[in-house]
Order: structure tokens, then C-alpha cells, then sequence
């Protein structure tokens, strides 16, 4: 639907009719990281300043496994994105949000685990190549 402007609103689609192009399942994925942040993160504390590499190791090896699950899951045909970021949980709380529009192909998913001692938020982008 055009507005007084005549622009597509991002919120409607283009067409009524859906892609003929095969869309990446994000549902293997949103449970994959839904069980990894625990087993990586559980026992884990934010280190001390002289062990700060621990956490880049953290996100690297969540990051590593996220997109190799991927690749298992749709090896071809899709560009993956994956970020993970890792903070210190000082009672503040932690979220994930995001705005995108992109073609109905693509897929997202999202989790964001705590413990007492950090928070991490893991976000997975599967975009259609042409």
C-alpha cells in the first residue's frame, strides 16, 4: 500500500504473494543457541582485568558454533552473520532488540542468557544471496 507520498511502507509487503525461494528454518538455530549459552557460560564469572581474554574466547567459540550450525543447517545460498557480545552483570538487566527489513527469505535469531555474574546476548543473521 503506497501513503500521500506514494512510498511502500517498510511494515507492508510488496506483494501478496510469498517468495518462491526457499526460506532458511531459524527454529534448529533459536533452540542451538538456546542450549549452547548455558553450557558455555553456566559456571562461568566476568574475569578479573588480567583475564579479560576469557571472555573474547567465550565469544569466539559461541560465534564458531552458531555459524557452523548454520552452514549444517543450509550450507549454500545464504551469507550468515552472527554477534555475540558478553557483559558484565552488574543488576542492570539485559535486552536485544532489532529493526531490519529484508526479504521474507531471511531469517533471525536471538538469546540473551545471565547468570549472576554477566549477561550475553547472541543474535544469528541468515541473509539470501542472490
Amino acid at each position: 500500500m503506497a501513503n500521500a507520498a506514494g512510498l511502500m511502507s517498510p511494515l507492508t509487503p510488496r506483494s501478496g504473494a510469498s517468495s518462491p525461494r526457499p526460506k532458511f528454518d531459524s527454529d534448529p538455530i533459536k533452540l542451538y543457541i538456546k542450549k549452547l549459552l548455558p553450557t558455555i557460560l553456566a559456571a562461568a564469572s566476568w574475569p578479573e582485568p588480567k583475564d579479560r581474554d576469557k571472555v573474547k574466547a567465550w565469544m569466539s567459540e559461541i560465534g564458531d558454533r552458531v555459524k557452523d550450525k548454520m552452514l549444517q543447517t543450509q550450507a549454500h545460498g545464504y551469507k550468515y552473520i552472527v554477534l555475540t557480545q558478553i557483559n558484565e552483570n552488574l543488576g542492570q538487566g539485559g535486552r536485544a532488540d532489532m529493526a531490519c527489513h529484508w526479504e521474507d527469505t531471511d531469517a533471525v535469531a536471538q538469546e540473551v542468557y545471565a547468570n549472576d555474574s554477566l549477561i550475553c546476548i547472541c543474535i544469528a543473521f541468515a541473509v539470501r544471496t542472490f
